[in-house]
Protein backbone atom coordinates (compact mmCIF):
# COMPACT_ATOMS: atom_id res chain seq x y z
CA UNK A 1 0.00 0.00 0.00
CA UNK A 2 1.26 3.44 -0.95
CA UNK A 3 0.91 6.14 1.66
CA UNK A 4 0.25 9.62 0.34
CA UNK A 5 0.27 12.91 2.24
CA UNK A 6 -0.97 16.12 0.68
CA UNK A 7 -0.07 19.61 1.84
CA UNK A 8 -0.16 23.17 0.60
CA UNK A 9 -3.85 23.91 0.82
CA UNK A 10 -5.24 27.01 2.42
CA UNK A 11 -7.23 30.18 1.95
CA UNK A 12 -6.41 32.32 -1.06
CA UNK A 13 -8.08 35.27 -2.73
CA UNK A 14 -9.55 34.97 -6.22
CA UNK A 15 -6.80 35.30 -8.78
CA UNK A 16 -4.21 33.97 -6.38
CA UNK A 17 -2.00 30.90 -6.56
CA UNK A 18 -1.29 27.81 -4.51
CA UNK A 19 0.98 24.84 -4.95
CA UNK A 20 -0.15 21.50 -3.57
CA UNK A 21 2.35 18.77 -2.76
CA UNK A 22 1.80 15.05 -2.43
CA UNK A 23 4.65 13.07 -0.91
CA UNK A 24 4.70 9.28 -0.98
CA UNK A 25 6.42 6.49 0.87
CA UNK A 26 7.18 4.72 -2.39
CA UNK A 27 9.47 5.21 -5.33
CA UNK A 28 7.16 7.19 -7.56
CA UNK A 29 9.13 6.27 -10.66
CA UNK A 30 7.46 2.87 -10.20
CA UNK A 31 3.97 4.36 -9.91
CA UNK A 32 2.57 4.64 -13.38
CA UNK A 33 -0.25 7.09 -12.76
CA UNK A 34 -0.45 9.72 -10.06
CA UNK A 35 -2.65 12.74 -9.86
CA UNK A 36 -5.10 14.95 -8.08
CA UNK A 37 -8.86 14.84 -7.78
CA UNK A 38 -11.06 17.29 -5.94
CA UNK A 39 -14.41 17.21 -4.21
CA UNK A 40 -16.53 20.24 -3.43
CA UNK A 41 -19.36 20.11 -0.89
CA UNK A 42 -22.37 18.34 -2.32
CA UNK A 43 -20.53 17.35 -5.49
CA UNK A 44 -18.88 14.22 -6.79
CA UNK A 45 -15.13 13.80 -6.77
CA UNK A 46 -13.69 14.92 -10.09
CA UNK A 47 -10.40 14.67 -11.91
CA UNK A 48 -8.10 17.67 -11.77
CA UNK A 49 -4.86 16.45 -13.36
CA UNK A 50 -2.75 13.35 -13.78
CA UNK A 51 0.82 12.46 -14.63
CA UNK A 52 2.39 9.19 -15.72
CA UNK A 53 5.84 7.81 -15.07
CA UNK A 54 6.45 8.11 -18.81
CA UNK A 55 5.96 11.87 -18.71
CA UNK A 56 2.41 12.17 -19.97
CA UNK A 57 0.00 14.58 -18.35
CA UNK A 58 -3.73 15.17 -18.59
CA UNK A 59 -5.96 17.90 -17.26
CA UNK A 60 -9.62 18.53 -16.71
CA UNK A 61 -10.94 21.25 -18.96
CA UNK A 62 -11.26 23.68 -16.05
CA UNK A 63 -7.59 23.13 -15.17
CA UNK A 64 -6.10 23.61 -18.62
CA UNK A 65 -4.04 26.77 -18.83
CA UNK A 66 -4.27 27.45 -15.10
CA UNK A 67 -2.93 24.33 -13.35
CA UNK A 68 0.34 22.46 -13.87
CA UNK A 69 1.13 19.03 -12.52
CA UNK A 70 4.70 17.81 -12.12
CA UNK A 71 6.75 15.00 -10.59
CA UNK A 72 9.98 14.97 -8.62
CA UNK A 73 11.18 11.37 -8.50
CA UNK A 74 14.07 12.21 -6.17
CA UNK A 75 11.70 13.65 -3.57
CA UNK A 76 8.96 11.08 -4.28
CA UNK A 77 6.59 14.00 -4.63
CA UNK A 78 4.12 15.32 -7.13
CA UNK A 79 3.02 18.94 -7.28
CA UNK A 80 -0.02 20.79 -8.50
CA UNK A 81 0.66 24.43 -9.25
CA UNK A 82 -2.62 26.34 -9.38
CA UNK A 83 -2.83 29.85 -10.79
CA UNK A 84 -5.71 32.26 -11.37
CA UNK A 85 -7.77 30.54 -8.74
CA UNK A 86 -11.53 31.04 -8.73
CA UNK A 87 -14.13 30.59 -5.98
CA UNK A 88 -15.39 27.50 -7.83
CA UNK A 89 -11.98 25.87 -7.28
CA UNK A 90 -12.86 25.61 -3.59
CA UNK A 91 -12.74 21.92 -2.68
CA UNK A 92 -10.80 19.24 -0.87
CA UNK A 93 -7.99 18.11 -3.14
CA UNK A 94 -6.91 14.48 -3.01
CA UNK A 95 -3.78 12.84 -4.35
CA UNK A 96 -3.87 9.29 -5.70
CA UNK A 97 -1.48 6.62 -6.92
CA UNK A 98 -2.80 4.40 -9.70
CA UNK A 99 -6.36 5.25 -8.60
CA UNK A 100 -5.87 2.74 -5.82
CA UNK A 101 -4.26 4.58 -2.94
CA UNK A 102 -5.42 7.99 -1.79
CA UNK A 103 -4.23 10.71 0.53
CA UNK A 104 -6.30 12.32 3.24
CA UNK A 105 -6.93 15.47 1.26
CA UNK A 106 -6.07 19.13 1.68
CA UNK A 107 -8.61 21.95 1.74
CA UNK A 108 -8.38 24.74 -0.80
CA UNK A 109 -10.64 27.73 -0.22
CA UNK A 110 -10.78 30.58 -2.71
CA UNK A 111 -12.56 33.55 -1.25
CA UNK A 112 -12.21 37.27 -0.78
Amino acid sequence: QVQLVESGGGLVQPGGSLTLSCVTTSDISRLYMMGFYRQAPGKQRELVAGTTSTGLTNYADFAKGRFTISRDNVKSTIYLKMNSLKPEDTAVYYCHANFKDWGQGTQVTVSS
